[in-house]
């Protein structure tokens, strides 16, 4: 059990039938593929190579972006939107999948890319079981 689902489990109020696992590890997907693709935007930036990497860094820092606000909106459940909530899942999902490509092209040569490429494949599987949930 992880923090996460501690939190869910002390939320007042029903949620609605929601699978709670799924959205645990959604949540817990969203937060670590930002982190992570922050780092390698980060690592990128520190290679030689850096221009040929500019793609990849601004992938990275996207998908940073659009993972963490998606773990910020499945962790609230007040005033619940299912629409909204589709909506970033899938937005999420179309991040990391097009992160996790980039980086897979760069993962032969760069350690940090094959573990972003990782991470990111974790949390578009999470989002997809969590849509299929919804």
């Amino acid at each position: 059990m992880t923090t996460t689902t501690d939190m869910l489990n002390t939320y007042p109020k029903d949620l609605g039938g929601v699978d709670t696992a799924a959205l645990a590890a959604c949540i817990d997907a969203c937060f670590e593929c930002a982190q992570v693709c922050t780092a390698c935007a980060d690592a990128c930036l520190s290679e030689d190579m850096v221009a040929e990497l500019t793609k990849c860094i601004r992938t990275n820092l996207d998908c940073a972006d659009i993972c963490g606000a998606t773990g910020a909106v499945l962790s609230r459940h007040t005033g619940y939107d299912a629409n909204v909530t589709r909506a970033v899942l899938d937005a999420c999902r179309a991040a990391c999948r097009a992160c996790a490509t980039e980086c897979e092209q760069h993962a032969e040569m760069h350690d940090h890319c094959k573990v972003c490429a990782e991470a990111c494949r974790r949390c578009e599987t999470a989002c997809e079981t969590l849509l299929a949930a919804l």
